[in-house]
């Protein structure tokens, strides 16, 4: 039976969607807790449970105040716009997610240049490359006001920047007078992970942002955490791009189940990930499982007979119902989540091999 057979038969196979941890489907709890939410006007300061949930945040991430936003994108433009100004100059990794997949906000919306480092392998900054970047006192050039950093990274696989790493960089960044954000979309990945917690993570930096629609499992929303001082210039900012919500309690409730019930089990989300490189290892694909950290499993492809085989590689993939993205034209990336288990993973292995897309086949 041919590989082109396979697919064709198997095309009405149920979805295993790799896509990303934003696609799962809120929990029974979840749901529950929506729909039983005490609301107010938020705008007016008057939603109890998005009080209850930003109170909750800055306890988890050791802070002193906290902001419920939209997005992870909204979170990130926010807290960057809180903290420069028209012409200032931020300092951030040429992988971030800030600069690859936000639309170029910070400078379109705040008109602020985004300069960048390189990434190293770990998501991690050089800090000795901080003291050359950060623009002198001249007139003639913008101000270097803000670094960047992102924990887990997810161009660079999900992986971990140590607390070590973190410190190091957020040091580097002070002496010049920097203000540090810490873009932690998947902080929650990155403590199960290491085994530091969230606040101590989150410690070196001004202002953190995490997602509770990633990892965690929410439908919506995420978290600005800092002083006072920042969050109270953090809400302005976001009533100025529009985030303002009323009775947005309802969306919050399922924030609070998701802190609550959903952060132990992303040791499974991270076996899971190692499960499917190690079977994507088998299967002759360019992957050292013992390089997976967390639930990200980015996949080198072969360029030698084709520059860009990647889209290939997905349209193959979902004619037998496994879903994948293409961080780049050779490169695919798989997200395991909530919503996905142990024999899901291995289902999607074995589709792959009776159908033949592997490069070992």
């Amino acid at each position: 039976m041919t590989a082109q057979h396979n697919l064709e038969q198997n095309s009405k196979l149920p979805l295993i969607d790799l896509r990303s941890d934003t696609v799962t489907r809120p929990t029974p709890a979840m749901r529950e807790a929506m729909f039983e939410a005490e609301v107010g006007d938020d705008v007016f300061g008057e939603d109890p449970t998005i009080t209850k949930l930003e109170e909750t945040a800055a306890e988890r991430t050791g802070k002193d105040a906290a902001l419920f936003v939209s997005s992870g994108t909204m979170a990130n433009l926010v807290s960057l716009l809180s903290q420069t100004r028209a012409g200032d100059e931020l300092l951030v990794g040429d992988r971030a997610h800030i600069v690859r997949a936000e639309a170029g906000g910070v400078s379109r919306l705040g008109g602020v240049l985004a300069t960048t480092l390189p990434n190293q392998p770990d998501g991690g900054l050089d800090p000795e490359l901080i003291p050359a970047a950060v623009r002198p006192d001249d007139m003639h050039q913008p101000r270097t006001t803000l670094l960047a950093l992102e924990n887990t990274h997810n161009f660079c696989g999900g992986t971990v920047v140590s607390l070590e790493r973190t410190q190091e960089i957020a040091d580097a960044a002070r002496e010049h007078g920097l203000r540090v954000h810490l873009d932690g979309a998947r902080i929650f990945n990155a403590a199960a992970a290491s085994g530091h917690s969230v606040a101590e993570l989150a410690g070196p930096a001004d202002s953190v942002a995490f997602c509770l629609s990633k990892g965690l499992g929410a439908p919506v929303g995420s978290l600005i955490c800092g002083d006072e001082a920042f969050i109270a210039e953090a809400r302005r900012t976001r009533k100025l791009v529009g985030g303002g919500m009323r009775q947005a309690g309802i969306i919050a409730a399922a924030g609070l189940v998701a802190l609550d019930q959903m952060v132990d089990r992303l040791h499974d989300d991270h076996a899971n990930a190692r499960q499917l490189a190690r079977g994507l290892a088998e299967l002759g694909f360019n992957i050292n499982p013992e390089s997976v950290q967390t639930n990200i499993v980015i996949v080198q492809l072969d360029t030698s007979n084709d520059p860009t085989p990647s889209p290939k590689l997905q349209a193959q993939l979902k004619q037998i119902g496994v879903l994948v993205t293409t961080p780049d034209r050779a490169k695919i990336r798989l997200v395991t989540h909530a919503d996905l288990s142990s024999e899901d993973c291995a289902e999607a292995l074995r589709r792959m091999a009776e159908a033949e897309v592997g490069p070992a086949a």
